[in-house]
């Protein structure tokens, strides 16, 4: 059960273990002094009539009004959109913020924990005089709460439930990203899976997959590429030290099954409440690499499965990739265009996204044209290259009123510039705002209690024990020692025969032409020849990929 699916009497327990009592909702602040007329205007932009997630109130001359919300429609949500700020500016509690918010709307959230530090929204936060005053200031009711929540983890690294992704599943150019390989190694590997699906060899683990390439590579092997264009024996030497010294960094456990079901992420809580799947990476955020591509399999997953769904009344998910410029960082064109399309059309699936980073500029202008939504908090310029970024932000604003340079470089922690897609698709106009305080816990929850949430929820059983299951590399094994076996019996046969032909020499007539011996039948046509044709046959159905060359197979 997920956190908020526990009993009442538990949940009372773990409330008063991780949080003091609730206090009392915070009045609602008095209006501000009157609007003036550029910030009328903002105000009136954002006064919507149907569901919304209240962000904040509007900033103007350095004032707060709290009669002036700040909101985003819920309908626009899979609009996908961007928050942005340097180091320490608050864009982590602005995801927590959002994701609580759509959670109470029955909205399921996923979340990337790279810093340990967005546990907390299962547990009601903390009272304090420095959150009254922020509810004070923004006119919000502020109430202590906890949230639904799932915890995960990539292959059992740190607590959460495991999610691992099979090599077939996770496609040949999200490992050519986590592999580090160029176009011309991408494309060999995209070959190699083509042969593995076709011969119906499921490539479970990183085992699986090196026993592909061997065999490939092997002169049994080499036959079964030739029209297709083979592969160089160099090019399989660089894709095997990839998969070596990626194992040695000990990402082999993210790899095997049970493979995750991403569907997983869009379920709600008993009472209504959307869940929010928390994916624990403290313990690789060393290896950007790897989990930032592992997020774009989660995504492209999703929109593998998932039917067109068009526009909602709210999504069915909204998806936060954090530390998003991991993701783009030395990415083929390839990989580009496969993101991009992915977020384009994910959309009409009902999945927002919202990319979290520093800047702007570090998503390409592809991808940044597809994000309606944006919150993007403060900006440095202590450099030459940090005004750049900041004049580049700038310009992809709408046009406003305000300073932008000199509000985004003057914004306090909390504080942001939003502009946001209305109910009827067009830009509001850009607002300074101060944010909302979360109502949970705004540092981690106890290991204790993040453990008995994992321990205690229903996905626990199925995905916590890895499985090796017969696969690619049990079945060439297999066929290499039948093939090794029968060669030396085929062997000493010929040799009985020979030393029975000595002893009946002479005993009849020479024989116009001698027949094969049984040594030169089995390798010339059994065993050895026609290995490779022979393997997958009792699967034998090739894999359907998606647009990145995600997979799940057909049964």
């Amino acid at each position: 059960m997920s956190v908020n699916e526990q009993p009442q009497d538990a949940q009372a327990a773990q409330a008063a273990q991780v949080a003091p009592a609730q206090a009392a909702p915070a009045p609602a602040a008095p209006a501000g002094p009157a609007l003036p007329g550029p910030a009328a205007e903002i105000a009136a932009g954002y006064a919507f009539d149907g569901e919304a997630l209240e962000l904040g109130a509007l900033l103007w001359d350095g004032v707060c009004h709290p009669d002036a919300p700040v909101r985003i429609p819920l309908a626009v949500l899979n609009r996908h959109g961007l928050v942005a700020g340097a180091t320490g500016t608050g864009k982590t509690k602005t995801l927590q913020l959002i994701a609580e918010q759509l959670s109470a709307h029955g909205v399921p959230v996923f979340l990337a924990d790279i810093k340990g530090d967005v546990s907390g929204v299962a547990a009601p936060g903390e009272d304090g005089e420095k959150v009254r005053e922020r509810a004070a200031q923004v006119g919000q009711a502020w109430e202590a709460k906890g949230f639904p929540c799932e915890f995960y983890g990539l292959g059992g690294t740190g607590p959460g439930i495991p999610v691992r992704a099979t090599v077939t599943g996770f496609g040949p150019v999200l490992l050519s990203k986590v592999l580090q390989l160029n176009r011309t190694q991408e494309q060999s590997l995209g070959l190699i899976f083509h042969y593995a699906d076709s011969k119906g060899l499921e490539l479970v683990d990183l085992k699986d997959l090196r026993a592909v390439v061997a065999f490939l590579v092997s002169d049994t092997g080499k036959a079964e590429l030739k029209g297709i264009g083979g592969l160089s024996t160099v090019t399989a030497g660089v894709i095997l030290r990839a998969l070596t010294a990626f194992e040695q960094q000990g990402a082999g456990g993210f790899f095997g099954e049970p493979e995750f079901d991403t569907s997983a992420f869009l379920r709600t809580a008993a009472d209504g409440r959307g869940i929010v799947s928390v994916l624990e990476l403290p313990a690789v955020r060393d290896k950007p690499q790897l989990f930032s591509t592992f997020l774009m399999w989660m995504l492209a997953d999703l929109f593998h499965d998932l039917p067109e769904a068009g526009d909602l009344e709210k999504p069915k998910l909204v998806f936060f990739f954090d530390e998003a410029h991991l993701l783009f960082d030395g990415a083929s064109k390839a990989f580009l265009e496969a993101i991009t399309q992915t977020v384009r059309l994910i959309r009409s699936k009902g999945v927002g996204v919202f990319f979290v980073t520093q800047t702007p500029k570090d998503v390409p202008s592809d991808v940044l044209a597809q994000l309606g939504n944006r919150v993007q908090h403060a900006l440095r310029a202590f450099t030459p290259d940090d005004a750049k970024a900041l004049k580049a932000t700038v310009r992809t604003f709408p046009k406003s009123p305000y300073d932008l340079e000199e509000v985004l470089t003057g914004l306090g922690t909390g504080e942001a510039v939003v502009t946001v897609l209305s109910e009827r698709g067009a830009p509001t106009p850009v607002a300074a705002t101060r944010l909302r305080a979360p109502e949970s816990l705004m540092a981690p929850i106890d290991a204790a209690a993040l453990d008995a949430a994992v321990k205690g929820s229903p996905l626990h059983g199925r995905y916590a024990e890895a499985v090796d299951r017969e696969s690619a590399y049990e079945r060439l094994t297999a066929e290499q020692r039948a093939a090794e076996a029968a060669a030396l019996e085929a062997v000493a046969a010929e040799e009985a025969e020979k030393e029975a032909a000595e002893a009946r020499k002479g005993a009849r007539a020479p024989r116009e032409k001698e027949e094969p011996s049984l040594a030169e039948q089995v390798v010339g046509s059994g065993i050895f020849t026609s290995l490779a044709r022979s393997i997958g046959t009792q699967l034998g159905r090739e894999i359907s990929r998606s647009v990145f060359g995600t997979a799940r197979r057909r049964r």
